[in-house]
């Protein structure tokens, strides 16, 4: 949004959107925006106590951020130019160039330069680049790797994740490959009853959060997913939504690396034990 003049050591920072990476930096805001029903997302809850809603993420209160007194402000393109020109009239403010999801390692990069983080950026940066690596070699010589399939129930929507997603983006560092009907350059496509067999892989990974109950029992007395290769080796794991597809930091990162370790590395293990 052009330049801005921020403080060498900000100590009041609200914060729009990407709490997750500003968490990581070791920064606990002031203030920070909230999902529609008034609440942190549920993975940062353990990190939030002490910090002020100041609206939701589509709805910024400006009365609240304003008496907050911040000395920065954080936000991405993802909020209006609008947003910026008022806020920018209460402290300095940083929007952070989202429009490429690909490049979100940089988004915690341009955070951690208008923090004064720059080094514990590199660090985290550092330590995700090892575990992936770690990951990588404890899948051992399996030729080829499981093929991962991403599912999420929301709400009333059923939706097959792809390359661009948030997952996505890392299950490809990682090299596990996606089924040829997720192996596309998109971030989803929603899928029906009847598509139910464009879920197929070798590992599901279900993706649930404020999902509704019916619909979900639905697909899943469905025919079509009892057929489903993953359903009949039972490895269909169930993860969080918001950290799968909603997450976009470097916290969220790490938990997909976490549910992968868990569900495609110590679960073989724990099978390879029991078979000697």
């Amino acid at each position: 949004m052009g330049q801005t003049c921020v403080p060498l050591n900000p100590k009041r920072v609200v914060v729009l959107n990407k709490l997750d990476n500003v968490l990581a930096l070791g920064v606990k805001p002031v203030g920070a925006s909230t999902l529609g029903n008034g609440k942190f997302i549920d993975y940062l809850a353990d990190q939030t106590q002490g910090i002020e809603s100041v609206g939701t993420y589509s709805q910024p209160n400006l009365e609240k951020i304003l008496l907050l007194k911040p000395d920065l402000i954080l936000g991405t393109t993802w909020d209006s130019k609008e947003t910026y020109d008022k806020l920018s009239r209460i402290a300095p403010t940083v929007f952070v160039q989202t429009d490429d999801n690909r490049l979100w390692k940089t988004w915690l990069k341009k955070e951690a330069e208008a923090l004064g983080k720059t080094l514990e950026a590199e660090k985290l940066l550092q330590n995700y680049e090892q575990r992936v690596q770690t990951l990588k070699r404890s899948m051992g010589d399996r030729s080829p790797n499981p093929q991962i399939s991403v599912v999420n129930f929301w709400q009333n929507n059923v939706r097959i994740y792809m390359k661009k997603s948030f997952s996505g983006l890392i299950l490809q560092e990682v090299g596990l490959p996606r089924p040829p009907d997720q192996n596309k350059d998109k971030l989803w496509e929603r899928v029906s009853l009847e598509l139910i067999p464009q879920m197929n892989g070798d590992v599901i990974f279900l993706l649930l959060g404020d999902h509704n109950e019916s619909n979900l029992t639905q697909f899943k007395q469905h025919p079509l997913w009892s057929r489903l290769k993953p359903v009949k080796q039972n490895k269909v794991y169930e993860v969080d939504s918001y950290i799968w597809i909603a997450g976009w930091g470097m916290i969220a990162a790490n938990q997909v690396l976490d549910d992968l370790f868990q569900h495609l590395v110590e679960q073989k293990n724990a099978i390879a034990l029991e078979s000697k």
